[in-house]
């Protein structure tokens, strides 16, 4: 039985605009816009402030053991002067289900959240947050369970262990095609009446930018975010979050004799991995969750179900694209004027993207996924528009200083060389282990290759460096699984400076340890 499905792009973007109440002619008349917001805190304007990135978070503990709190701890102790959150995706595993938010997201970051001395009591869709914590959707947050699955083993545990599922959050939910992401986070306008919808959009929909009315974010009070993608500004630095599960979108296979070759060999190497999902669940069945032992196993089973499964996802995506129409055309074409008008906005003293899936990684089961290849390709067209557009004004600066992403279970950071695009010389930070399973780096290495085609003909090109890796690493006895997030102080001046500190900690003889990192300067 199938563990997990995605919904397709056209049916994510549709359910969206749904809950926000996409062009409403209530929101069209008085001019808001729908993918804007103002952090309202009293210091926006500063000039020098900070933040902190996690990512890939949402996950329980484990054999006594809870990363993802850990690294809660060691945000607390690090970002008392932090004025927000970016998370980049992935807020819940195994799948976006509301069930999971008690435990998974609500309790172990409790401390900012108004009323999280009981976090018992704080319902998942109605969180208000001292910290803005300001996330993007990952594709785990899309993640449904089969309908079948859930009408035979929703009820009850026993026959979950019996589908061999035990141990794995699973849940029986699912996400419902991202609602429950959508309920926690976003302005949920669908669940406004007709009849209160004007007065709420009066009441919180005050804030104003040069593109029009738009969402107040204030921390501690009114905290939704207005879209799955929106943009804000902070002490002059213009911050993007975007929603990449929706322009990954593996290109289509040649309609030759090659792409006929690859397509079957994609559909045998999934008939591989589900002969080894298999074999996976065989083993689980025999191990017992009590066994402090035998749990660390079924830990290390998981992880690697997880690795299989987005394997597998990634074939199949590869086998169903047919055409480039499955595309957020609209999101992309939406980033592109938003990046031209921040540069031509002289106040903008720098630029941060935030998103899910990374566009360069090392990563050992994300650096040659097609949907990463995907997302690097899109993202190089906006790009190179843009760079189009503007001309000399950027005076060969990057066109954004850093892109954060996470997908990737680790800390990484990559720096873009000459690709012949304008996605060179770009930092890329990504911050993917803040609590689920850790990844090792792959075995070639932190330099990065492209094929690139012209008239016909290939050429191999170095496109990245990786300067930085934290995740798992060794075997046995040896092995370490360093957790993390990131902290990030802005400079005045212009253009901004910032300093990156990588905040790691590890599980050392029975006790967590903080790790000093060198900084990075940007």
């Amino acid at each position: 039985m199938r563990l997990i499905s995605e919904p397709a792009i056209s049916v994510k973007i549709h359910k969206m605009k749904q809950r926000v109440r996409w062009q409403h002619p209530s929101i069209l008349q008085q001019g808001i816009d729908q993918t804007s917001m103002v952090i309202d805190d009293g210091s926006e304007e500063s000039s020098e402030f900070s933040f902190m990135v996690m990512g890939d978070t949402g996950s329980k503990s484990h054999s006594g053991h809870h990363p993802q709190r850990e690294v809660a701890k060691m945000m607390l102790n690090h970002g008392d002067d932090c004025r927000f959150v970016l998370h980049t995706g992935d807020v819940i595993y195994m799948v976006g289900s509301r069930e999971y938010y008690p435990a998974n997201f609500i309790a172990p970051y409790r401390e900012f959240l108004v009323g999280g001395n009981y976090p018992e009591n704080i319902a998942y869709d109605h969180m208000i947050f001292k910290l803005p914590i300001l996330p993007v959707l990952g594709n785990h947050d899309y993640y449904d369970v089969p309908l079948l699955y859930r009408l035979l083993t929703g009820p009850t545990l026993s026959l979950r262990q019996m589908f061999r599922y035990k141990d794995i959050e699973i849940g029986w939910h699912g996400s419902n095609q991202g609602d429950a992401y959508a309920r926690a986070f976003l302005d949920y306008l669908a669940a406004v009446s007709p009849a209160e919808l004007e007065q709420h959009l009066n009441q919180h929909y005050n804030a104003k930018t040069d593109q029009g009315r738009c969402l107040r974010y204030q921390p501690g009070n009114f905290t939704r975010l207005p879209n799955r993608y929106y943009t804000f500004c902070y002490g002059g630095i213009d911050f993007f979050a975007l929603d990449s599960n929706t322009f990954n979108t593996p290109d289509p296979l040649p309609n030759n004799q090659a792409g006929d070759n690859f397509r079957r060999e994609l559909e045998t190497r999934r008939q591989e991995i589900d002969a080894e999902e298999l074999q996976i669940l065989t083993k689980c069945d025999k191990l017992n969750p009590e066994n402090p032992d035998e749990a660390e196993l079924i830990a290390e089973l998981g992880a690697k179900l997880d690795q299989i499964n987005e394997v597998k996802i990634d074939i199949e995506k590869q086998l169903k694209s047919h055409t480039n129409t499955n595309i957020d055309f609209e999101q992309l074409a939406w980033l592109k004027d938003r990046l031209i008008a921040s540069w031509q906005n002289s106040a903008v003293r720098g630029r941060v993207l935030f998103f899910h899936h990374p566009s360069y990684v090392t990563e050992g089961s994300k650096w040659n996924q097609r949907q990463t290849l995907a997302v690097r390709h899109r993202l190089r067209g906006v790009f190179d528009e843009v760079a189009k557009s503007l001309g000399n004004i950027t005076q060969e600066r990057p066109l954004v200083d850093i892109v954060f992403s996470g997908h990737a279970h680790c800390l990484e950071h990559l720096r873009t060389v000459n690709t012949g695009h304008a996605d060179a010389h770009i930092n890329y930070i990504i911050s993917g282990g803040s609590g689920r399973r850790l990844r090792s780096q792959r075995q070639e290495g932190g330099e990065l290759l492209e094929t690139f085609t012209n008239n016909n003909n290939l050429s191999i090109r170095k496109v990245a460096d990786s300067l930085l890796y934290v995740g798992r690493s060794g075997h046995g006895f040896e092995k370490r699984q360093p957790y993390s997030c990131v902290r990030v102080d802005v400079k005045e001046g212009f253009p901004a400076k910032f300093i990156i500190t990588p905040l790691v900690t590890e599980l050392v003889a029975g006790k967590w340890c903080e790790q000093q990192l060198k900084p990075l300067i940007i």
